[in-house]
């Protein structure tokens, strides 16, 4: 149960209106999930978290489906259900097929594992490694 309410488009204030406005631009579409409405409490807060997020998902090095994935990996690690679940979604959207999912799952469960294997015996970094 979410610790404020979901600030609906009949209750957004300008602020707010504008920012759901440039989302549905952004991504083409109508739909504004949770988090957006549980931030747009605090119009500032939401306005930069959104122009930021838009900025680092956005064009660049680094294709969409990876950038997606990326974000999985972290949120998964961060043990934030809403944000795997919401770009998992976008992962697939964006073309991953259920082998790529599967593959991931096996990568973030691999590395959950060595990490904790290498911090447990706190083996030092190999002076190779470093940069």
């Amino acid at each position: 149960m979410a610790t404020v309410t979901l600030i609906t488009d009949a209750e957004a204030s300008p602020e707010v209106r504008a920012v759901f406005d440039d989302i549905r631009a952004t991504r083409g579409g109508d739909f504004i999930n949770n988090f957006w409405r549980a931030l747009a409490h605090d119009p500032a807060l939401l306005d930069a978290t959104w122009q930021r997020l838009k900025s680092v998902m956005g064009p660049g090095t680094l294709d969409p489906l990876t950038k997606e994935l990326i974000y999985i990996a972290v949120s998964v690690t961060n043990g934030c259900e809403y944000c795997a679940h919401s770009h998992t979604a976008a992962a697939r959207a964006k073309g991953m097929t259920p082998a790529q999912h599967g593959e991931f799952l096996a990568v973030i469960g691999m590395a959950s594992q060595t990490n904790a294997l290498a911090t447990a015996l706190q083996v030092p970094v190999d002076d190779a490694f470093k940069v």
